[in-house]
């Protein structure tokens, strides 16, 4: 499946999201920033990515935490994972919680989160009635 991938203009000068083996579901996005951005003990940060992404209609994009970060510093993204439907045109932004026990510092390019593209089946809600032990 090929995914259209657009980077903004401070995502120009970093490469696109790419898988750390052939066996990984997810990609690493970066932080497409010019400068260091500290997060502190407690604190949330939007960080940037510099891409925007047309996914197909069926699938959607999942934003997950990188778990060596998670574990080592306490970094996470908040609403994991955080969804990118596929009407969604805009640069796609992650969402860092800092968890640790001291400030950390997103470097220009640091790997931040991955990316996972998952099927989202098509379908409908209807009101009925449910039977407690019915499958």
């Amino acid at each position: 499946m090929k995914i259209i991938i657009q980077k903004t203009r401070n995502g120009k000068k970093f490469p696109l999201p790419k898988q750390k083996s052939r066996y990984s579901s997810g990609f690493d996005l970066l932080a497409a920033i010019l400068d260091p951005i500290i997060i502190k003990v407690g604190e949330i940060k939007l960080i940037p990515t510099g891409i925007k992404l047309k996914i197909p209609f069926g699938y959607e994009g999942q934003v997950r935490s990188r778990s060596g970060l998670a574990l080592r510093e306490g970094i996470s993204v908040l609403n994991s994972p955080g969804t990118i439907d596929a009407d969604f045109r805009g640069e796609i932004q992650v969402i860092l919680i800092n968890h640790g026990q001291k400030q950390f510092t997103i470097e220009p390019g640091f790997r931040i989160a991955q990316l996972v593209i998952s099927y989202t089946p098509n379908f409908f809600f209807e009101e009925g009635t449910i039977k407690t032990l019915e499958t």
